[in-house]
């Protein structure tokens, strides 16, 4: 009887709703979240799709190609563990559903046909552009919203309607800044070395200048950088040693200068703050302070560290 109910309560629901519900359900599922009669609702609405063939949105070849420049900083795990540099994977369907059917949905149908028909016809280079194309209007699109307090307050509720994730607004804060400096992310990617087992000095004299260099460009984007280095390391926790260097006392340009500890729920972290002047007695630049999670997945600091040091000690070009 029960069982019967629920098909009928989900058939009244429109397709793409139930898609959501699914995905929705499979996330908090994977975060370990327990929810009563989860168990039915998951069986009977993947039976649909499976039955029909179809496959959920966050499958389609357009949106992956959207996000394919955040890929390096896609988190899985809870979104309460959300880190400042980071963005969760879980939060790429919604918003994908909010810029198909809120914010630019034209363009998005068009983008949509524009890639299909590309990879259908294997034109991979062509599609890229066109992700590349569309990328670029979203971004723009969302500069003035974002900046609105009744707009993001709009957005909020949009996006309430997609997924119950708490991290999907600020996600979706992260997303349009890191896509607004992809190319520049892109190529400090590229500069850093593949891997460091061991970031000690010829790891920190090869990733100090990139680092400071970058930071002295896209200083919104520091944190991403920072993720990026993160992920090249075994373990992750060494990114701490970007805050060992003595803090110098006589430079009047502008340094990075930060605290580490432990953060929240026992996970490394390093705050970053951007200062200029001499030494880290200057004015504090326009950027905030900069908490770098290193995720709940990741080991958690075990060494004791000083309340405050300074990241880098040879400070930034001016």
């Amino acid at each position: 009887m029960i069982q019967t109910r629920l098909k009928e309560f989900l058939q009244r629901l429109t397709p793409p709703t139930r898609s959501n519900l699914l995905e929705e359900l499979e996330r908090l599922e994977h975060c370990g979240a327990e929810i009563p009669g989860a168990v039915q609702v998951l069986e009977t609405l993947r039976a649909e799709f499976r039955s029909s063939g179809q496959t959920q949105k966050r499958n389609s070849t357009p949106a992956r190609h959207f996000f394919a420049p955040l890929e390096p900083l896609l988190l899985e795990g809870a979104p309460q563990h959300a880190a400042i540099g980071g963005i969760q994977r879980g939060s790429l369907s919604a918003i994908w559903e909010w810029i198909s059917r809120d914010l630019l949905p034209t363009m998005a149908r068009d983008y949509t046909k524009q890639v299909t028909d590309l990879i259908a016809a294997d034109k991979q280079r062509e599609a890229r552009q066109a992700a590349a194309t569309f990328q670029t209007k979203v971004v723009k699109s969302m500069e003035n919203i974002l900046n609105s307090p009744d707009s993001a307050s709009q957005i909020r509720a949009k996006l309430a309607a997609y997924t119950a994730s708490p991290a999907v607004f600020d996600d979706l804060v992260k997303m349009q800044a890191a896509l607004r400096a992809r190319d520049q992310l892109a190529k400090f990617d590229e500069a850093l070395p593949a891997k460091m087992r061991r970031f000690e000095d010829a790891e920190l004299a090869k990733v100090t200048p990139l680092l400071a260099a970058f930071a002295k460009t896209n200083p919104e984007q520091v944190p991403f950088a920072l993720a990026l280095v993160a992920g090249r390391l075994k373990p992750h926790w060494q990114l701490i040693r970007l805050a060992t260097k003595a803090s110098p006392t006589k430079n009047a340009t502008p340094t990075l200068s930060g605290a580490a500890g432990i953060a929240s729920g026992d996970e490394a972290a390093v705050t970053v703050k951007i200062y200029k002047g001499k030494g880290t007695t200057g004015t504090v630049a326009a950027t905030p302070p900069v908490v770098m999670s290193l995720s709940a997945s990741r080991p958690p600091l075990t060494a004791s560290v000083p309340a405050a040091m300074t990241i880098f000690g040879s400070g930034i070009a001016s």
